[in-house]
């Protein structure tokens, strides 16, 4: 087995063939499942048991701007309050607002780890902003969010000059943690585990050059076979016997 070795390169390109790839593979189904399985449990293991739940508040703001004595509020009024909107939710991770959140509230984080904890968001078309904090303790959650709600609303009157940032809602005392997923840790692991065996797999199979069948030896080979000669299990039990008798 030279030139024409299975699944070897052929004139600089490598030959799979599907059609035997696939049964091959679904040979093998039982190990890609427990592997799979296998790895779920661990992906579960990790996010019950390993990694830190985490909770968040979340409270949300309206943004008012001043339209002078005009009561009547304009279409330019209104795109400039939506426009006004994109800045708030950029300036409240603004370091400024940040670093006094951590200074009134006393905490240990540094200025990246909470702004990492705090993200800000906005339903289209609206002046209503959300801001989120996530933190391991939900009665922390709640307190920081609503820290920084208020040193961001009086940050941004005075830079924005806006008319008020009126609440919403109230930062609310999470009771289900929104991290890690259990159900997205298990998936990937499952996804993972999956993957990999496959992988072993289609690798197993390129490098298998032996000779099976006598298909392989026509394909492969470019031979005819003239006979073949069956392996029969009895025939070894036969020989099995004949030692024990010659004991």
């Amino acid at each position: 087995m030279n030139e024409n070795m299975k699944n070897q390169p052929r004139d600089g390109e490598i030959e799979i063939n599907l059609a035997e790839l696939f049964p091959y593979l679904f040979h093998w189904i039982w190990l890609i499942l427990v592997v799979g399985l296998l790895t779920a449990a661990i992906g579960f293991a990790i996010s019950a048991f390993i990694l830190t739940p985490k909770y968040q508040s979340t409270t949300k703001v309206y943004i008012l701007t001043k339209t002078g004595t005009n009561e009547s509020l304009t279409y330019a009024d209104t795109q400039t309050a939506l426009n006004l909107t994109n800045d708030f939710k950029e300036m409240v991770k603004n370091r400024t607002v940040i670093e006094t959140v951590i200074k009134e509230c006393s905490l240990p984080e540094s200025y990246e780890t909470l702004s990492g904890s705090v993200s800000v968001s906005n339903t289209s078309d609206t002046r209503i902003v959300g801001i989120s904090v996530k933190d391991p303790d939900p009665v922390r959650a709640q307190y920081i969010c609503n820290a920084v709600r208020e040193v961001a609303a009086a940050h941004l009157q005075q830079v924005m000059d806006l008319e008020a940032v009126n609440v919403v809602e109230e930062a609310n005392l999470p009771t289900k943690a929104v991290e890690p997923s259990k159900k997205r840790y298990t998936v990937i692991g499952f996804a993972i585990g999956a993957i990999i065996t496959i992988l072993i797999l289609i690798l197993r199979y390129y490098m298998d050059d032996t000779i099976k069948t006598s298909e392989d030896v026509e394909k492969y080979l470019g031979m005819t076979t003239l006979a073949s000669i069956p392996m029969f299990e009895g025939s070894e039990n036969t020989k099995k016997k004949k030692k024990k008798r010659a004991k």
